[in-house]
């Protein structure tokens, strides 16, 4: 009989370090994504969110703590294997082949073929329907997928970016400043995405310094200062002023006295 999960966080970040020689980049970081919800990572620049990224994704090993993913330990080792496991990262460049199309960025590096030995053939036809039936359910002004990437608006590219994470069977889909330089439109456009990937029970982790749509989009948010995760919060139940004042560290330490006397019951 299989243990029941549904109530287990998706990911679950204890007490993680990380030094590059003499500088300790993470000193203690904590974090907990609960399945079909959107968690906020903020800080300032230098904070370790990107350290603490990495670290999950299996670009950096990390010295010390645990990384839990569908309650399970795991490390790894690398990104190809974070992919494995159903964790899909949409980072700020995105990974998009701008003289491809649509469709071959949705299939790159998962070819479909066909035909048997060493005949084998790219399935284009497969690929094509493939890539349009699995958009279609995600995007609402969905490009036409025979489009070159080059031709389409930088929405277009952000949303095909992260329906490409969002369609190949994910658990967690990590976003890295999923709006960042897009119209008011534009950036409206992905965070209605957003919406229906939690519609879908999709684990969302973004990072984001646009505090007001962190207000908008997230139900949870998390702060990070010199390396540690000091505070988190129900968006519901915190200010725009409190979390900018735990990010500065304005509040006086008290952001990360909460956080400590809360480590013991981060799941919660």
């Amino acid at each position: 009989m299989q243990a029941d999960t549904s109530n287990t966080p998706v990911l679950e970040v204890r007490g993680l370090t990380k030094s590059f020689g003499a500088v300790q980049a993470l000193s203690g970081a904590d974090l907990v994504c609960p399945r079909g919800e959107v968690t906020a990572l903020v800080g300032d620049n230098g904070a370790g969110k990107s350290t603490l990224i990495r670290c999950i994704t299996g670009v950096h090993p990390f010295d010390e703590g645990e990384i839990h993913f569908n309650g399970e330990p795991i490390r790894l080792a690398s990104p190809t294997e974070a992919r494995a496991r159903g964790i899909e990262t949409v980072y700020q460049d995105l990974a998009l082949i701008e003289d491809l199309t649509v469709w071959q960025n949705m299939f790159l590096n998962r070819e479909i073929k066909r035909g048997f030995g060493p005949f084998r053939l790219l399935d284009r036809r497969r690929m094509i329907a493939d890539s349009q039936t699995r958009l279609k359910r995600l995007l609402v002004n969905m490009p036409p997928v025979r489009a070159r990437v080059r031709r389409l608006s930088g929405g277009q590219r952000q949303s095909i970016a992260i329906g490409r994470a969002a369609s190949w069977g994910s658990t967690l889909v990590i976003m890295d400043e999923p709006t960042a330089a897009l119209g008011v439109r534009e950036r409206e456009s992905v965070e209605q995405l957003i919406g229906r990937l939690r519609s879908d029970n999709i684990a969302q982790l973004i990072i984001s310094h646009d505090l007001e749509q962190v207000m908008r989009v997230a139900d949870t948010v998390w702060i990070m200062r010199r390396g540690a995760t000091i505070a988190h919060w129900r968006v519901a139940d915190v200010s725009r002023e409190r979390i900018v004042a735990a990010i500065t560290g304005a509040d006086g330490g008290d952001a990360r006295a909460s956080a400590a006397n809360d480590r013991a019951t981060v799941v919660e």
